[in-house]
């Protein structure tokens, strides 16, 4: 089984060539700025306010920016490693997964946390009460929560998100890593269920968001003993049903149209049930997280609208800093905050609001710089780092092997119309080829089975030459 995304579209603005789907990169941004700006309207100023009074749930309700993460994370995941990882559970493959969602993930985290960390130690060491972070739990600042922070597992033992992290929004860094660890396992269970029938799917993709949903409703808001869990593992799940349902559905003009209409009917719908539910009760427009799965699917599949906005290069780069922005911008928010308890100036007038406002301003370029000169450089050095090194192939032999098999070129080991000219002994005579000439002479006499496949004989044994050369030229 293949699961990969159409490298084009109609648009030509979905996907990028590496098989990325771009509207939902794009996409990733938003989650973002949804959490950032839910965050920021805890500042206590009076344009603040106006501004969250005229808004008011599109801005109280961002902590569903983190439940979208969630279920983009599993369609992603499974759109990149189910095939790969699905039918059968190998350590060299699940260690190469951990790895590379390590390289990921830790970078970019151990420092934002190590440089939060002497602040809250600052604040513990030279502050007059034991407030050190504006959080309704204090955090507790010891070698033991060092070391589980250190690690990403400080959600593990918790029941609660309050004040288990230093960088308080850590919490889903925690459980996001946990999701990553349990999905090799889980990714052999997804894998057998991917030819049931698209509406099974489907409606079990919204079917996993029905416990959050439920505490919306029910309570207003999604906090209770081991909540955490639910979400990440229910939102993570969702996701990845939605990549086997967008898998199998043909990449036709008619599906495009209606997934297209879909990615902007469905949000605004989603903004009307946060306006509305709010007359029924305090947070019960959360509900409207059912939705996220129906929205991923929906922009996965789209050629045109929100997926065309969400697939230009700006938002396309924003997706990609969105992962340093979520970590920068409390530790940002909390100066701001701890600047306004001392200097009263700050809390209010022009001054007090054009400082606020260039601190929310400042956590892209600042998320940028990070994303730039920390996390890529030190994911792709660590990536290199555990890489496993192929050796050099030992005889020409090796070399026109190693062509075939990157060209798709079946071996002659495996199949006995494949042929592979054997090494001379000698150099090349009055009577033998040389061993290059020979490899691409032998590539290119190849005739396929059927007349359809001569274009792709021609590519492969294109390929062939490039490859060779290039091992030549090493």
């Amino acid at each position: 089984m293949t699961i990969a995304a159409p490298r084009t579209t109609p648009s030509g603005t979905q996907a990028a060539p590496s098989g990325e789907i771009r509207g939902l990169t794009g996409l990733r941004i938003v989650a973002a700025v949804w959490v950032v700006a839910f965050h920021f309207h805890f500042t206590a100023m009076t344009g603040v306010t106006e501004v969250v009074g005229v808004l008011g749930p599109l801005i109280t309700s961002g902590a569903l920016g983190v439940d979208l993460f969630f279920v983009l994370s599993g369609f992603v995941i499974a759109h990149t490693y189910l095939a790969s990882m699905g039918p059968a559970l190998h350590v060299g493959t699940t260690a190469r997964f951990v790895w590379a969602r390590f390289c990921r993930m830790w970078p970019v985290y151990a420092l934002v946390f190590h440089l939060f960390g002497l602040w809250l130690l600052a604040r513990l060491v030279l502050g007059s009460d034991d407030v050190i972070a504006f959080q309704g739990v204090q955090p507790i600042v010891s070698v033991g929560q060092w070391v589980q922070q250190l690690l990403m597992v400080q959600m593990w033992n918790n029941e609660f998100l309050d004040g288990a992290s230093w960088v308080g929004p850590t919490w889903s860094i925690s459980a996001e890593w946990l999701a990553y660890l349990l999905f090799p396992v889980a990714a052999l269970v997804f894998f057998r269920l991917r030819n049931l029938p698209l509406l099974v799917l489907g409606v079990g993709a919204v079917a996993l968001m029905l416990p959050i949903a439920s505490a919306y409703a029910t309570a207003g808001d999604p906090y209770y003993e081991w909540s955490w869990a639910v979400r990440i593992l229910c939102g993570f799940g969702a996701g990845v049903l939605v990549h086997l349902v967008v898998r199998r559905l043909p990449r036709t003009e008619p599906v495009r149209r209606v997934a297209s209409t879909t990615a902007w009917l469905l949000p605004l719908l989603m903004a009307v049930g946060l306006y509305c539910g709010q007359f029924v009760a305090p947070g019960f427009g959360g509900v409207v997280i059912v939705g996220f799965p129906v929205l991923v699917g929906a922009l996965a599949l789209a050629d045109r609208g929100p997926a065309t906005v969400l697939s230009r290069p700006a938002l396309v780069q924003g997706g990609k800093v969105s992962y340093s922005l979520y970590l920068v911008h409390i530790p940002m928010f909390e100066i701001l905050w701890l600047a306004q308890a001392y200097v009263p100036a700050l809390r209010g007038g022009v001054l007090g609001h054009l400082v606020a406002l260039a601190v929310i301003v400042a956590t892209y370029p600042v998320a940028a710089a990070a994303f730039r000169f920390v996390e890529e450089p030190a994911r792709r050095r660590l990536r290199r780092i555990g890489a496993p090194r192929r050796p050099a192939p030992s005889s020409t032999v090796e070399v026109f092997r190693a062509a075939r098999e990157s060209a798709g070129i079946p071996d002659a080991r495996t199949h006995a119309d494949a042929y592979v000219p054997p090494a001379p002994r000698h150099a090349a005579g009055p009577t033998r080829q040389p061993t290059l000439a020979a490899a691409l002479v032998s590539a290119q006499r190849r005739k396929p089975t059927h007349r359809a496949d001569t274009w792709g004989a021609f590519e492969r044994s294109g390929q062939v030459r490039a490859t060779i050369l290039h091992a030549g030229s090493e």
